[in-house]
C-alpha cells in the first residue's frame, strides 16, 4: 500500500509537505502542491480519515461536484451556494465533471478523499453505490441537489410534477399533440431530471387518454443546440404528423426548439406552442413559457443544511433534512391554444 513517504520520496519534498499540499494548506508553492496532487494521483495514495482527523483542524473548504460548471443552472445553483459559504467564511472547492465519466471516477474516487474538505455538495448527480460508500470515507456531511439519497440532505424541485404542470397548460389551451423534447436517458452521469421530467410528460399523456406517437419522444442534451437539432428533427417529419405543442425538459432546449420553429418558417405559437421547465435568464427575453424554478434557492438552502451540520460537530443532528422546493407556472408569449382545435 502506498504511504505518504513515497508520495514525498518521488515528489523530493518532506511527508509534512506533502500532507499540507493534500489538506489545500497554505505555505506550499502552486507548483509544489500540483507536483504532490499529480504524484499521489500516479501512486494511488488516499490519506486515511482517521489520520485526516488526527491532523486537526479545519479547511474551511466545501467541496462542490459540478456535472456541467458552464450551464446555467449550475452556475446559479453554485452562485447560490457560493455567497452562503462565503458569509460563513468557506471556500468553495469546484470539481468540473464537464459530462466525462473518467472524470467523474477520479473525482469520487480520488480527488476528494485526498484533500480534506468539511462538507461535500454534489449537483444533480445519481451517485453510485461505491460513490456513497467513498464519501463515507471523509465522515464530513454531504448533501446533494436534484437528487435524494439514502443518509445526505437533498434539495430538489418535483421534477414530474413540474412536467405535470407544463403539460397541464398545453392541455388546458386544447393541446392534444404534444411532444417532448428530453435529456439523455442512458449515460454515466444519471441525471434524475430527464427521466421524471419524461414520466410526468407520459403521465399526463395517458390521463389525457392521449397516446404518444412514435417519434415524438426526441433526446436532445439539455443545450440550445440541443434543442434546435431536436425540433428540427420533428418538422423533418411528415406535415400532418406534425405536433401543435411541444414540452421541452429545460428552458435551453425550448429555446433551442423556438428558433428552429421560426427557421422552418413557422410560427410561434400560433403554428406550435413551446414550453419549458427553469426559467433561465434568458426565459423572459424570449417571451418563453416556462415551469420556473428556485435556482439560487437551492444552492442557498443546501449550504444552509451544511452549514448546521458543520456546525453541530458532525454528518447530521437528527438524520439528514430533505427539502422539495415549489415550481412556478410563468406564462408568457410562447404558448396559445392550438391552430385548429389541437
Amino acid at each position: 500500500m502506498t504511504s505518504i513517504k513515497d508520495v514525498a520520496r518521488s515528489v523530493g519534498v518532506s511527508t509534512a509537505t506533502v500532507s499540507r499540499a493534500l489538506r489545500g494548506l497554505p505555505r506550499v508553492s502552486d507548483s509544489t502542491r500540483d507536483r504532490v496532487l499529480r504524484a499521489a494521483a500516479d501512486l494511488d495514495y488516499v490519506p486515511s480519515p482517521s489520520a485526516a482527523a488526527l491532523a486537526g483542524g479545519r479547511t474551511r473548504a466545501v467541496g462542490v461536484v459540478v456535472p456541467f460548471v458552464s450551464r446555467w443552472f449550475f452556475a446559479s445553483v453554485v452562485q447560490g451556494a457560493e455567497a452562503l459559504f462565503r458569509e460563513a467564511g468557506y471556500d468553495l472547492v469546484l470539481y468540473n465533471l464537464a459530462g466525462d465519466p473518467e472524470s467523474r471516477r477520479r473525482v469520487f474516487e480520488g480527488h476528494l478523499l485526498r484533500r480534506r474538505v468539511d462538507a461535500v455538495l454534489v449537483l444533480s448527480l445519481t451517485p453510485k453505490p461505491a460513490e456513497v460508500a467513498a464519501l463515507s470515507l471523509l465522515q464530513r456531511p454531504v448533501a446533494v441537489i436534484g437528487a435524494t439519497v439514502p443518509g445526505w440532505a437533498s434539495v430538489r424541485i418535483d421534477d414530474r410534477q413540474a412536467a405535470c404542470t407544463a403539460m397541464g397548460h398545453l392541455l388546458s389551451l386544447g393541446h392534444r399533440r404534444i411532444a417532448h423534447l428530453g435529456g439523455v436517458m442512458v449515460g454515466e452521469l444519471d441525471f434524475a431530471a430527464p427521466r421524471d421530467r419524461l414520466l410526468g410528460y407520459r403521465h399526463s399523456m395517458r390521463a389525457a387518454g392521449l397516446a404518444v406517437r412514435p417519434g415524438w419522444e426526441v433526446e436532445a442534451d439539455f443545450t440550445v443546440h440541443g434543442g434546435a437539432r431536436a425540433m428540427a428533427a420533428l418538422l423533418a417529419s411528415d406535415p400532418p404528423d406534425l405536433p401543435t405543442a411541444v414540452f421541452a425538459a429545460s428552458d435551453e432546449m425550448a429555446i433551442g426548439a423556438v428558433a428552429a420553429v421560426r427557421q422552418a418558417g413557422l410560427r410561434v405559437p400560433d403554428d406550435i406552442s413551446v414550453i419549458g421547465v427553469d426559467d433561465h435568464e434568458m426565459a423572459e427575453f424570449f417571451g418563453l413559457t416556462t415551469v420556473a424554478q428556485p435556482t439560487r434557492d437551492q444552492g442557498r438552502l443546501a449550504a444552509e443544511m451544511l452549514l448546521a451540520a458543520m456546525a453541530a460537530g458532525g454528518p447530521y443532528d437528527g438524520g439528514p433534512p430533505s427539502r422539495v422546493v415549489p415550481t412556478t407556472l410563468v406564462v408568457r408569449a410562447t404558448t396559445a391554444p392550438p391552430p385548429s382545435g389541437g
